[in-house]
C-alpha cells in the first residue's frame, strides 16, 4: 500500500489530506503537525479568538474524530527531524517512517526581534499560532499600553482589536509609511485615518532601537530618540518561509521551497504547498501568504499526486478585517505605476485600482463588495477597464463593465 506523509498540519496540509481522500486515494495518509491542536483556522486568532468571541473548538477545521473516520493518521505535537531522500523516509523521534510521496506544507515563521533589541523580554509577543494567542490574551486589558512594532496587516489588525478593547495603542513603522511593501499610498492613507480616528497613535518612518526593562519591556527607544512607555509589545515585522527541513535535505530553496507547476520540488517524490512554496507564475517564481492560496495549491498538489498534469494557476486574493472595515484585495499590485481611487456608494467605502500602463493589476476594496467582485472578475479574465472610465467618479462600475 502507498503512503503519503504530509509535514505541516496547517491550511495547506489539511487541504492535501482531505482532497486526496475525497478523490479516492486509498493509500495511507499521515498528517504531522508540530502544534498540539488539530488543524485550525488562523485568521480568527488575532480577532475573534483573541477577544473571546470564538471558542477554541470552533477554530478547528473538523472535529477530532474526523481524521480517524477518514483514515488520516493525525500526529500533533510532533516534530519531523530530517528527511532521508535516499531511502524515502522521515525521522520522527529517532524513528524512521517510510513514504512513497512526501508533501512539505511547513508554512512560515515570524521574524523575531534579536536579543540585542530586547526580543527575549517576557512580554514581547508574536501572533502566529494558538499558543501565541493564549500567551498574549491576558495582556489585553482596557487601559493597558500596547506597543506594536510593524505597520503591515498583522500590526494594523492587532491595533484594531486593541483599540476596540480600550487599550492605549501605539504603532511604529520603520518604513516611511504603513503598508509600504504591500499597498499604495492611497490605501495606506485611508487606513491610517481610520486608525487615528479610533485613537491609535501611528508613528511612521521611525524604527525600533531597543526595548528596555528588567525582565519585561517597560519602554521602547526609537531611532529618532523617542521613549515610548509600554506594558507589552506585539511584533509584526513579517514572516520567513519555513524551509529548514527542505534545505537540510538538499532540495532547491529560493525564497521558499521551489516547486514546478504541479507542486513538485527538485525531488519528484516530494511536493510543497502553501506559504513555504515558491512556484512559477507568469515567467517568474512567486510565493504567496494567504488562506485561499494555501487551499488551492494544496488541492492542486493532491490532484498531482493522483496523476493530474494540470498546472496550478494562482488566483491571488486576500482580505483584512479592521474594526468594522473589511478590506478585500484581488490580484497582485507588483509593478504598478498608477492608482485610481474611487469613492464607494456609501460613506466610508472606497476602492483603489492598480494599473501598469493600461493593464489592471489589482484592486483594494474597502467595504466595497461590488468593486472587489468586479475587479476580481476582470483580473482573472485578463481584462482591463479604461483608466479614464474608472477615474470618472460619475460613471458607475456597472456602466463601465457594460462598456
Amino acid at each position: 500500500m502507498s503512503r503519503t506523509i504530509i509535514v505541516g498540519a496547517g491550511q495547506a496540509g489539511f487541504a492535501v489530506a482531505t482532497r486526496l481522500r475525497n478523490k479516492g486515494y486509498d493509500g495511507e495518509i499521515a498528517l504531522i503537525g508540530e502544534e498540539a491542536d488539530p488543524p485550525y483556522q488562523r485568521p480568527p486568532l488575532s480577532k475573534k479568538y483573541l477577544t473571546g468571541d470564538m471558542s477554541r473548538d470552533r477554530l478547528y477545521f473538523r472535529p477530532p474524530g474526523f481524521y480517524a473516520d477518514n483514515k488520516i493518521e493525525l500526529r500533533t505535537a510532533t516534530n519531523v527531524e530530517a528527511i532521508d531522500r535516499q531511502d524515502r523516509s522521515v525521522r520522527v523521534g529517532g524513528t524512521r517512517i517510510p513514504y512513497e510521496v512526501l508533501v512539505l506544507a511547513t508554512g512560515a515563521r515570524p521574524r523575531r526581534l534579536p536579543k540585542s533589541m530586547g526580543g527575549e523580554l517576557t512580554n514581547v509577543y508574536y501572533m502566529r499560532t494558538l499558543a501565541d494567542i493564549d500567551l498574549l490574551a491576558p495582556e489585553f486589558r482596557p487601559g493597558a499600553k500596547l506597543l506594536i512594532v510593524g505597520g503591515g496587516y498583522i500590526g494594523l489588525e492587532t491595533a484594531a482589536v486593541a483599540a476596540s478593547l480600550g487599550l492605549m495603542t501605539t504603532l511604529i513603522e520603520a518604513s516611511p509609511r504603513i503598508l509600504q511593501r504591500v499597498a499604495s499610498r492611497e490605501t495606506a492613507a485611508f487606513l491610517r485615518q481610520i486608525h487615528r480616528q479610533r485613537g491609535v497613535q501611528v508613528i511612521e518612518g521611525t524604527g525600533l532601537k531597543r526595548l528596555v526593562g528588567n525582565g519585561r519591556a517597560a519602554a521602547a527607544e526609537t531611532d529618532d530618540d523617542r521613549r515610548l512607555n509600554t506594558d507589552f509589545v506585539v511584533v509584526g515585522i513579517g514572516v520567513v518561509p519555513e524551509t529548514r527541513l527542505a534545505a537540510a535535505a538538499g532540495l532547491t530553496v529560493d525564497n521558499g521551497i521551489q516547486v514546478d507547476a504541479q507542486g513538485r520540488t527538485s525531488d519528484r517524490s516530494i511536493f510543497a504547498a502553501g506559504d513555504c512554496a515558491s512556484f512559477p507564475h507568469r515567467g517568474e517564481y512567486l510565493r504567496l501568504e494567504s488562506v485561499p492560496h494555501a487551499i488551492d495549491q494544496g488541492n492542486a498538489v493532491a490532484e498531482a499526486i493522483m496523476g493530474s498534469s494540470t498546472p496550478y494557476t494562482a488566483r491571488p486574493w486576500f482580505w483584512s478585517d479592521q474594526y468594522d472595515l473589511k478590506l478585500q484585495i484581488a490580484g497582485l499590485n507588483t509593478g504598478y505605476d498608477r492608482v485610481i481611487e474611487r469613492a464607494g456608494t456609501r460613506p466610508g467605502t472606497a476602492s483603489f485600482w492598480y494599473f501598469r500602463g493600461r493593464q489592471l493589476l489589482a484592486v483594494d476594496a474597502a467595504n466595497d463588495a461590488q468593486a472587489y467582485v468586479m475587479g476580481k472578475r476582470w483580473i482573472e479574465a485578463g481584462q482591463s477597464p479604461e483608466v479614464g472610465d474608472l477615474a470618472d467618479q460619475s460613471k458607475p462600475l456597472k456602466e463601465i463593465a457594460a462598456s
